[in-house]
């Protein structure tokens, strides 16, 4: 069975991250090395780390991020295909968020939209470079847009540590700041956490995290992947849906997108050191660049699709993004512009991904029974 969720990219390693163990000379030198990655603009490996802190979750090393480079009560512009983290982070920011429509094709900015949506806004500080699914946007062209409006940029590594700009450039050394997110199905997974890397000099770090998490969130990040396993296995018998409902019942594991938004609370040192892990073997080059962390299809009929696909084994339906600001349940809370956002909406009615974690050959079937309901440019859904 192929699963999007539950833990299902931890093969190999759910026993490594139950048992792992820290210090704090692992948080510091993970510190040291995202730096030094992102071309921290400061002279010695000491003062660098100074420009890095670790926080619990990756929505508060995201405000943390506009906290250090956005004026209180300005507008941060964020793509329409977005996360409620990703909102959540602006507004703990003291910020307004301003959607702009997507490209159906990249899945990025649509140049236009933003080109209208910049005229229109008084009070634009920053943007937000988000590389969707890992597909890293034109950021030469977005450098040349940030100028000429005097917008800041914060990108956004949730889906693309370890990716390459076209021009060469590693994603998130680019921006006056880089937000990472170490949280489930991440580029970079300790099922949750995340950092802030603030690479201009120009800005002030935010007060640094001095909290742990609660007892009862380090309980489940540590055994989420188990958890996980025991969820997958679960569907061979017909009982996933059954556990991972018993499992949320009790507090065991946590729904997608639930996690805490605290700049007080700190990332543990055990995760830091499974992140370092993660980190030193993301490529250096673009030469070696990854690819998509999922691959993505427009497709008609999506619920039928996701049916048919759960008939055979593949369980697709945590889709990366199925709303325009996902999950569902938040939508009131995002005060989405849908008439504003018109490719947005389209996509996100539309979209399915695949994992990238499993083999082509592991993936050959679904791939085949996607293949009748794909859209093609242009083709709308029935």
């Amino acid at each position: 069975m192929i699963f999007l969720g539950q833990a299902s990219n931890y093969k190999g390693r759910v026993l490594r991250h139950l048992f792992a163990r820290g210090n704090a000379k692992d948080s510091a030198e993970l510190k040291v090395a995202l730096a030094k990655r992102y071309k921290v603009e400061k002279s010695s490996a000491y003062e660098s780390a100074e420009r890095v802190e670790l926080y619990h979750t990756g929505r508060s090393a995201l405000a943390a991020a506009i906290i250090a480079v956005a004026p209180k009560g300005s507008q941060v512009i964020i793509p329409g295909l977005t996360c409620i983290a990703v909102v959540r982070a602006v507004k703990a920011a003291g910020c307004e968020p301003v959607f702009v429509d997507i490209d159906p094709q990249t899945l990025q900015y649509d140049w236009q939209a933003l080109d209208k949506t910049l005229k229109a806004c008084y009070n634009a500080s920053v943007i937000v470079a988000q590389n969707t699914l890992g597909l890293p946007l034109d950021m030469t062209k977005l450098e040349g847009v940030a100028k000429k409006n005097h917008l800041e940029i914060i990108e956004d590594l949730a889906h693309c540590a370890g990716r390459f700009y076209a021009d060469g450039r590693e994603i998130g050394s680019v921006g006056a700041a880089t937000a990472l997110s170490f949280g489930k199905g991440k580029a970079i997974d300790t099922i949750s956490g995340g950092a802030l890397v603030l690479r201009s000099a120009r800005f002030t770090m935010p007060s640094p995290p001095q909290f742990r998490a609660k007892r009862c969130a380090r309980w489940r990040e540590r055994w989420y992947p188990a958890l996980g396993t025991t969820i997958r296995a679960g569907y061979h018998v017909g009982l996933g849906k059954i556990f991972t409902a018993i499992f949320l019942k009790f507090g065991w594991i946590e729904r997608s997108a639930d996690a805490e938004l605290d700049l007080d609370v700190k990332l543990t040192d055990w995760q830091a050191k499974l992140a370092l892990t993660q980190l030193e073997k993301l490529p250096k080059t673009a030469k070696q660049s990854l690819g998509p962390i999922r691959a993505h299809y427009l497709v008609k009929q999506r619920s039928k699709l996701l049916t048919e696909c759960a008939e055979h084994g593949f369980y697709l339906n945590e889709i990366w993004y199925d709303t325009p600001v996902s999950p569902v349940r938040y939508a009131k809370e995002a005060n989405f512009p849908s008439k504003d956002c018109p490719h947005t909406v389209a996509v996100a009615k539309t979209i399915i991904n695949l994992p990238s974690w499993y083999s082509e050959e592991q993936l050959a079937l679904v791939r085949e029974l996607i293949r009748p309901y794909e859209l093609h440019r242009g083709e709308d859904d029935d």
